[in-house]
């Protein structure tokens, strides 16, 4: 088992809330992250939980609540899109009681990211930014 990726993650989300020298651990247990008693010495409890819950290959492991601990309630397995805008540095935008992303919001209007981030730097309602330019008959 020690060779598996489950392991690998296993000893990783381990690392990111025990290892001081840990490159990320500023992220992690810097900031009072843990790792639930169930999981901490038991990667055969991690295996288990593991795979009645989604496992595969081609998924990452996330926190459902990013400021929360790695335990069986907080933790899912998402592609890494989903991960991506479940990050605590996410710029939320929440526009008529629906909250997204900035990425999501992009993808749902086809509006560029960088269009809305330099849109909203300009002191642009949020509302505004979100909305295509509707061109008149003079531009076209």
């Amino acid at each position: 088992m020690t060779d598996s990726r489950l392991y690998n993650i296993w000893s990783k989300l381990k690392s990111r809330c025990l290892n001081m020298s840990f490159k990320f651990y500023k992220n992690y247990g810097g900031r009072g992250i843990k790792v639930c008693d169930e999981w901490l010495n038991n990667p055969q409890s991690f295996y288990d939980w593991a795979i009645a819950n989604g496992y595969n290959s081609n998924l990452t492991i996330d926190r459902i609540d990013f400021n929360g601990n790695y335990e069986p309630s907080n933790c899912r397995w998402v592609d890494m899109k989903t991960q991506s805008n479940n990050r605590r540095n996410n710029h939320i935008i929440t526009l008529n009681g629906v909250s997204h992303t900035l990425s999501e919001w992009s993808s749902l209007t086809g509006i560029e990211q960088s269009t809305i981030r330099a849109r909203l730097k300009r002191g642009w309602s949020e509302e505004k930014a979100l909305n295509p330019i509707k061109l008149t008959n003079q531009y076209c």
